[in-house]
């Protein structure tokens, strides 16, 4: 096996590439990249109001697409069900003011009318920001994106149809 630090130096600096501009260290730079990992990353003690002050978020906006959370305002995220925390932590990522979002997961735990909505915020989110997303549940991301990679054998593949997934041994349709 290759010495992967020798073979790709590159992957292991902390240098990234916005506009032509070398930035040391870009992710902790929140106005460049936020990510949304599988697990939950909000603190079990914060209040939704808290969350949405500190994204800067109006929730009025986010209560529009999700009324259910109308009366949920200065609750604690710990109050909240799995999916309902999932949500919060889904649409602050998504709706946050970076360049970019890596959302890992993004569907799992929410209900198919929450995904619905997630995925039309999506659509007008990406004509302003770059997102890479992951997940096994294809369909949903295929509604969404535009290139569409397998990762088989080692190697990243871009998917001209949905019977390349087929094809590259990840789902049978």
């Amino acid at each position: 096996m290759a010495d992967t630090i020798t073979e790709y130096p590159h992957f292991f600096t902390a240098t990234n590439r916005f506009d032509n501009v070398s930035i040391f260290n870009a992710f902790k730079r929140p106005d460049l990249l936020q990510y949304l990992p599988q697990f939950n990353f909000i603190p079990k003690s914060l209040t939704l109001k808290r969350i949405f002050s500190d994204f800067d978020l109006n929730y009025s906006e986010f209560e529009g697409h999700f009324p259910e959370y109308h009366s949920k305002y200065n609750s604690s995220i710990k109050n909240l069900s799995g999916g309902e925390r999932r949500l919060v932590e889904v649409y602050v990522i998504i709706k946050s003011k970076s360049q970019f979002a890596m959302l890992d997961e993004p569907f799992i735990h929410l209900m198919p009318l929450q995904i619905e909505k997630v995925k039309e915020i999506l659509k007008v989110e990406k004509l302003k920001k770059g997102f890479l997303m992951t997940d096994h549940m294809f369909r949903q991301i295929i509604d969404v994106c535009d290139d569409l990679y397998i990762l088989a054998d080692g190697k990243a593949h871009l998917t001209k149809n949905i019977s390349d997934i087929e094809a590259l041994g990840y789902a049978r349709l």
